[in-house]
């Protein structure tokens, strides 16, 4: 079986990052179908490994790019040569700095193709912002790097797919964000990725609405009728099977979610919340819409628990499957159509 050449980024160092990450590869079974290649530096994969006692027996290659990679070790590209201070369970600028070092060198690789997919370790948004990164996040800085207008958060966990129309913004500015050619381009992706990442013909999409009880007729809010409903029956003039608008609540608690291939939520805790109630520690989050493919645990940096050998490395192992999984299905259905990844890029650009 052909390995898949997986780069991982390291993420905040003083948080439980390198510690999924390689309680993850520490499973045996993992390696005969990957190659791994993580973005650090042989002394912080060292030190973080050495804080988890003597269970982990791990050959590391140590190289400094990814163009001689070792098919049967875990390969530690270094990024950087310096020393550099640990504070485990702490919020410090120098988790920033060296997550986006990281970060930058794994996206280039994955760019040139040294890599085919990657996943990355949590990054705390304050450090980032502390070290100078322009982005609010992962999604959004790489849908920049690849050249992308939009792209979608989504969140995978098996048959269970929940996607955001608005990703990390202030509930505030929810409804200033959102509009019906947003709506139509997040399900544009939506659509196209259901498809192509995850093999599925017809996908029958759900849309939630925005307000309580999807605004009940326009009784609570009018954003359900005037925004959303019409980016609805433009997609199904589009030959896509899209229904709704749901009022959120019980669409999850009769359990309606389970007839659908995905569902499209309005704002990040609209969607994160239900998602995470069924599948946390099991949660894959996957940015769509990109012509790579990246995947992430659905859990942050944990400082609580850093350096104290507690985190479950559950989400990353399944992050590390989920990326592979959707590598293959995306590459056969490559060979049997036209490429979708540029029609994906018109498909952003579309209904501006």
């Amino acid at each position: 079986m052909e390995k898949i050449k997986i780069g991982i980024t390291v993420g905040d160092i003083n948080g439980v990052g390198l510690e999924v990450v390689l309680k993850a590869l520490s499973n045996k079974r993992i390696m005969k179908y990957c190659i791994p290649v993580i973005y650090g530096s042989m002394k912080i994969v060292t030190y973080h490994k050495n804080t988890l006692g003597d269970d982990l027996d791990f050959k590391f290659h140590g190289i400094s790019n990814a163009e001689r990679l070792s098919f049967d070790k875990i390969n530690v590209v270094n990024c950087w040569e310096e020393d550099v201070s640990i504070s485990l369970g702490n919020l410090r600028k120098e988790g920033g700095v060296y997550a986006m070092k990281s970060l930058d060198a794994a996206t280039k690789d994955l760019k040139d193709g040294l890599i085919d997919t990657m996943v990355t370790a949590p990054i705390h948004k304050k450090a980032m912002q502390e070290a100078g990164f322009k982005y609010i996040g992962h999604t959004e800085y790489l849908t920049n790097a690849f050249g992308m207008d939009e792209s979608l958060m989504l969140l995978v966990n098996d048959d269970l797919r929940v996607s955001i129309v608005t990703n990390h913004i202030p509930v505030k500015d929810i409804t200033e964000k959102l509009s019906k050619k947003l709506i139509r381009r997040k399900l544009n992706i939506f659509h196209t990725s259901l498809k192509q990442d995850f093999g599925i013909e017809r996908p029958l999409i759900a849309v939630l609405g925005l307000n309580p009880h999807a605004g009940d007729d326009g009784s609570i809010g009018k954003e359900d009728i005037e925004v959303i409903l019409p980016a609805i029956i433009e997609a199904k003039k589009n030959k896509m099977i899209v229904m709704g608008p749901f009022s959120a609540d019980g669409f999850f608690g009769s359990g309606e979610y389970k007839k659908y291939d995905g569902i499209l939520a309005m704002y990040h805790d609209q969607g994160l919340i239900p998602f995470k109630a069924l599948s946390f520690g099991n949660g894959v989050n996957f940015t769509a819409g990109l012509s790579a493919i990246r995947t992430s645990p659905d859990h942050g940096t944990a400082f609580e628990i850093a350096g104290k050998n507690m985190a479950n490395p559950s989400s990353f192992r399944h992050a590390m499957y989920t990326a592979m999984d959707i590598f293959r299905t995306r590459r056969n259905f490559i060979k049997m159509h036209e490429n979708p990844v540029k029609k994906n890029k018109e498909f952003s650009k579309s209904d501006r």
